[in-house]
């Protein structure tokens, strides 16, 4: 990314976040949702939120950056030639989103072939913007701004661990994942993406999932990096096409981790 304007692209990043909280925040807890299911068994809900989102992004990006490459959830891939990528989540925490709880964020990622190099986690409800990557690290919310710096190492057995298990993976991954949290002090659960904004924040320890998408990833691999972070699948590998995930606020925590999660059978 070193031939393109770095600042530039985090204004785009930033009217990216802003067209998706306005759109977001004209529907949430309100009657006209239209809730639909994409999961044949089970439910994977989306809602006119979502698809409003992203095609105000798309919007964005149309009259900003047209060359770029564009992967959201809700319509898929768009082409591009300038070697960059705009990975979105128009809203990451559906159920969340339409049950009314403020744990939904919105996730923008700018990726190239290395994987993501910049990302937001968006919460428009309560107005907080975790930006990661390019030399940035940074909270803006309500209070003001605040630098982005995880938590210094500790044992396993003084942690914070947050999942959106069992709602999601195998039951193989759920049982490695139920071993990993008999050993932590403390198991949270349903957060989606705010999750990773915690971490990145300095209030937890290990984000550990299973099953994930390229979009659900992205942004939090950029924030929680540039917080000092470590974000890889459970074998220690990288993370940024989805799958298996363990997000971790040090190396020494994410060790740990990964000595539980790696004998996940595949």
């Amino acid at each position: 990314m070193q031939d393109h304007d770095h600042d530039a692209l985090k204004a785009t990043a930033n009217a990216l976040a802003d067209a998706a909280r306005a759109e977001t925040l004209a529907y949430f807890r309100g009657a006209s949702l239209g809730i639909e299911n994409k999961a044949g068994d089970g439910f994977d809900p989306v809602t006119v939120a979502d698809r409003a989102a992203e095609k105000a992004m798309r919007a964005v990006l149309a009259d900003r950056r047209p060359n770029d490459a564009i992967l959201g959830e809700e319509f898929g891939n768009t082409a591009g030639d300038s070697g960059l990528t705009w990975v979105l989540d128009p809203i990451d925490g559906t159920r969340a989103y339409l049950s009314g709880t403020p744990t939904w964020g919105v996730l923008i990622a700018l990726s190239d072939d290395t994987g993501p190099q910049f990302g937001i986690i968006d919460q428009p409800y309560t107005a907080e913007r975790f930006i990661g990557g390019l030399g940035e690290a940074r909270l803006i919310g309500p209070h003001g701004e605040q630098v982005l710096r995880t938590l210094q190492p500790r044992p396993l057995s003084d942690s914070i661990l947050f999942t959106t298990f069992p709602e999601v993976g195998s039951p193989d991954e759920e049982a490695a994942f139920n071993s990993l949290s008999q050993q932590v002090r403390l198991t949270r659960y349903g957060m989606d993406c705010y999750a990773y904004a915690l971490l990145a924040l300095g209030q937890i320890d290990l984000v550990v999932e299973a099953g994930l998408q390229a979009y659900d990833i992205q942004a939090p691999i950029a924030v929680i990096e540039a917080a000092g972070g470590v974000v890889t699948d459970w074998k220690g590998g990288p993370a940024h096409q989805g799958g298996r995930v363990v997000a971790a606020a040090n190396a020494e925590i994410h060790a740990a981790a990964l000595e539980v999660l790696s004998k996940a059978p595949e």
